[in-house]
């Protein structure tokens, strides 16, 4: 988002809500998925219960993804609305106190006691639930919650994420199901944390590495116990 009064400054607090869930699923997608065939694929050269258990893992992994996000976001937005509600009766019953407790705010951060007093006034005439909500709940529109958004976004990026490894493991031969679905998952989870940093102007190259190192640690570990369960059987 530019700063109008200054179009070379960007920032880009305003893309967290959903950043946050769409990284989140994909990134959940690819691995889950990923480690699921890698450690049938260890146990089984079977390509049907090698897709099956694939195809599961999508649709059990989207369906969890929404339910959570939806539950925990859920509770966040409970919890502030109870809060506003709170500072809501605190406004009716005892404006004065509360013009004071903002203007002792702005105090701490450095503003001189008269000049703070008249920045509550004409802050809460202008509108004083969304003053205090903003600088006493540090509640902002940008960081809101939104259950159903973030319900959405984690579902549908966890399926775009877990197709990835399962087409690779449909089109590769039985015998490089593990290497190719292995490769592909890690180049994409390279990809993502990379574009998701770029999408939250932060350092690429430190993302992907963080993304694909525990990506390769989970397919390494269901590998192994794929591997284990497989001489057992």
């Amino acid at each position: 988002m530019a700063n109008p009064s200054n179009p070379a400054e960007h920032h880009f607090v305003h893309r967290i809500g959903w950043l946050r869930a769409a990284v989140l699923g994909a990134n959940d997608g690819i691995v889950s998925t990923a480690s699921l065939i890698v450690g049938v694929a260890a146990a089984s050269s079977d390509r049907s219960g090698i897709m099956i258990a694939g195809v599961a893992g999508l649709v059990a992994g989207a369906m969890s993804m929404a339910a959570g996000e939806y539950v925990s976001v859920s509770s966040q937005s409970d919890t502030e609305r109870a809060d506003l509600e709170t500072e809501r009766q605190a406004l009716r019953d005892s404006p004065d106190v509360e013009r004071e407790e903002l203007a002792q705010i702005y105090v701490k951060r450095g503003v001189d006691i008269e000049l703070a007093q008249q920045v509550a006034t004409q802050l809460m005439e202008h509108d004083d639930l969304a003053a205090h909500a903003r600088d006493e709940l540090g509640m902002s529109e940008t960081g809101a919650a939104r259950p159903v958004q973030a319900a959405l976004t984690s579902a549908a990026t966890f399926s775009v994420g877990a197709i990835l490894p399962l087409a690779a493991a449909a089109f590769a031969p039985a015998a490089q199901v593990m290497p190719l679905v292995s490769i592909i998952s890690l180049i994409s989870l390279a990809l993502l944390g990379a574009i998701s940093a770029r999408a939250g102007g932060a350092g690429m190259a430190k993302a992907a590495v963080r993304v694909t190192g525990w990506g390769a640690l989970a397919m390494a570990l269901t590998a192994g116990i794929g591997v284990v369960f497989g001489m057992v059987v």
